[in-house]
């Protein structure tokens, strides 16, 4: 459900009193729904170019593996793309593992030389730069997909407008008093790292929040670390430090009192050398909190996702597509950590303590608490 679940807006009374927060959220449901449909015209554009549909209309049932060999396109890219197909209603499956184009649907998709209502054609890839459109188009031949800063400065800028007021909201008041002596460790001086800090959003809220502690962010982006650093200077914190540096990089010690990492684990090539850095790196009395997509282990319940479509058209964009940016990249994609997945993931890493799933409303991602003993 598209809700405002506990968070509250900084806002007068005056401003509020007449303010219906359940059609607000079904408004905030419509226009992320024209999102979906901005990144699914890229979807069609990318089915279109590559050839996919006119393959599909005379195939009959057909799996990524099969339609891999058809079309010497890589199977990882086709399977993200065909989910993403089904999700949004053009293809059609029972399972999310074998596709079928209906004849409706090829007539409107792939039908160019016969049917008036052939419409592919009209997409040309405007949910994202042409140059990007290409090389998003090439990754399907090579399997390499790109970099985020591939994406060019204005994906780290998106990105940053997309998740900064969660950080802003709801983080200190929401999220942090759910953790076991969280709020009390960083109001008493912690040392705090956000490992995939993105734009420094969460950290710059954190170090203004508690000014006693010592916050680090990392991420590999150039475009991002130059916004953090900006930002930084800019409002004027001193207890918040960037670094352009991947998890690789983190110290083999137990250095950190809590470490942080928002809505990045699926987008990186080795998630799993990342856990390991990050428990090396943790104090064994500390905590690692993971803020992750909400995903379910099975295409039925992936299904129940009103934007089902939109995940795997940006998983096919951004999030997969940095997860198979180094040839043997892991490739999770935007649903690739359920809850399931992820505590193995910890496991795996040596997290042996606490695993704790917290739910604070946000329609789209679940929070967990790991502690490493």
């Amino acid at each position: 459900m598209w809700n405002h679940s506990g968070v509250e807006l900084d806002r007068t009374t005056e401003e509020t009193k007449d303010l219906d927060m359940d059609a607000a959220a079904l408004l905030a449901f419509k226009v992320w729904t024209y999102k979906q449909g901005e990144l699914v015209s890229l979807m069609i554009h990318l089915g279109d170019r590559l050839g996919l549909y006119h393959d599909l209309a005379h195939a009959g049932p057909t799996t990524p593996a099969e339609l891999a060999e058809r079309t010497g396109l890589h199977q990882r890219w086709l399977l993200e793309w065909l989910r993403g197909q089904a999700a949004a209603g053009l293809l059609e499956t029972t399972d999310g593992e074998t596709f079928e184009m209906s004849p409706e649907s090829a007539t409107v998709l792939s039908d160019e030389s016969d049917s008036l209502l052939f419409a592919a054609g009209a997409f040309q890839g405007g949910a994202a730069p042409p140059e990007v459109v290409d090389r998003i188009a090439e990754a399907f031949r090579t399997g390499i997909g790109l970099t985020y800063d591939e994406m060019g400065p204005a994906a780290a800028h998106s990105v940053e407008r997309m998740l900064a007021p969660w950080s802003r909201i709801a983080l200190v008041p929401e999220l942090l008093p759910r953790l076991a002596d969280a709020s009390e460790r960083l109001g008493g001086g912690a040392r705090v790292i956000d490992v995939g800090c993105g734009a420094g959003t969460a950290v710059l809220t954190l170090a203004e929040a508690f000014p006693g502690s010592t916050f680090e962010g990392w991420d590999p982006s150039a475009h991002a670390i130059e916004r953090a650093r900006a930002a930084a200077a800019e409002r004027g914190i001193p207890n918040a430090t960037f670094v352009q540096q991947p998890a690789a990089g983190l110290p083999d010690e137990p250095t950190f009192d809590l470490v942080l990492t928002f809505d990045c684990l699926h987008d990186m090539t080795h998630p799993e050398q990342a856990a390991e850095a990050i428990r090396g790196c943790i104090a064994a009395d500390g905590t690692w909190l993971i803020k992750e997509v909400k995903a379910g282990d099975t295409w039925a319940e992936n299904q129940r996702n009103p934007v089902l479509a939109m995940m795997y058209a940006t998983s096919v964009l951004t999030c997969m597509s940095s997860a198979l940016s180094a040839p043997d990249g892991a490739g999770l994609g935007t649903l690739g950590l359920p809850p399931a997945r992820l505590e193995q993931l910890c496991r795996d890493a040596g997290f042996s303590g606490a695993f704790d799933v917290h739910d604070i409303g946000d329609p789209a991602n679940l929070y967990y608490e790991v502690r490493p003993n």
